[in-house]
């Protein structure tokens, strides 16, 4: 027929699918390792799998293009075009995760004291549980490297008294979508998890409050360490600088 519409060549049409699969599987990799159905392990190998097809398929497209504009063939450009789209948009994301991870330290125990740092108490047994990293802090592995990337994690000095400044912190926390998991008035401590949305990573955040020496308002310490991994992609120090800022403004 005169009308009849060209169907794309085979090779066209399955790298449009490549680019589909692609996404399907870096999606897949996050939410089901947030739901369980995955170790952390299995989550990073099927991404890995996803970028890896990503950057096949971008590559076979671009030849695929050029192809179809030497050869004038037309029903193919729009399958090859939308795949090439979503391969640029996965290889991006992925570009700036590794960028972030290049750009900071490979630490994932952050503490505003990093001479006597907060101490975790209920959380340790669910760390524990879960086979976490340890919460050692190595003040001598790790305090100049996290001091020279993030200098703002410092101590926070508070006119208000330890009491208010206790109930602040645990407000903040929850104002900043944590789950408190604990609340001690003796020892003077909150403590509270962040989970993150896409691959469902946890870390633990405690605020200690101590009365200030001079006897008026009190002296606030934020820590904040990562159940699993290495690198936390400055995720850590961001959080306790959300926190502190939180904590300035009460």
């Amino acid at each position: 027929m005169e009308n009849e519409i060209e169907k794309p060549r085979w090779w066209a049409q399955a790298l449009f699918i490549g680019a589909i699969v692609s996404a399907v599987l870096m999606v897949m990799a996050g939410f089901g390792t947030r739901l369980g159905m995955w170790s952390y392990t299995g989550g990073f190998t099927i991404a890995s799998g996803g970028v890896m097809l990503a950057a096949a398929v971008f590559f076979l497209g671009v030849i695929g293009y050029v192809v179809c504009l030497r050869k004038g063939l037309q029903s193919e450009r729009s399958n090859i075009l939308v795949g090439l789209l979503i391969c640029v948009v996965l290889l991006g994301q992925f570009g700036m995760q590794m960028n972030a991870v290049s750009s900071v330290p490979r630490i994932h125990n952050i503490s505003t004291d990093t001479l006597d740092p907060p101490s975790f108490d209920a959380l340790i047994a669910v760390r524990e549980a879960e086979g976490a990293n340890p919460l050692a802090y190595d003040a001598a592995l790790l305090a100049e490297q996290q001091q020279a990337a993030y200098p703002w994690v410092t101590t926070l000095t508070s006119p208000i008294s330890p009491a208010n400044a206790l109930n602040a912190a645990t407000m903040v926390l929850e104002d900043l979508g944590l789950e408190v998991i604990n609340v001690s008035t003796e020892k003077g401590i909150v403590e509270a998890t962040d989970t993150t949305f896409w691959f469902g990573f946890k870390d633990d955040v405690v605020v200690r409050v101590r009365a200030a020496e001079n006897g008026g308002g009190s002296v606030v310490d934020v820590r904040s360490v990562s159940r699993v991994g290495q690198s936390d992609l400055g995720l850590n120090a961001k959080r306790i600088g959300s926190i502190l800022d939180g904590l300035r403004d009460a």
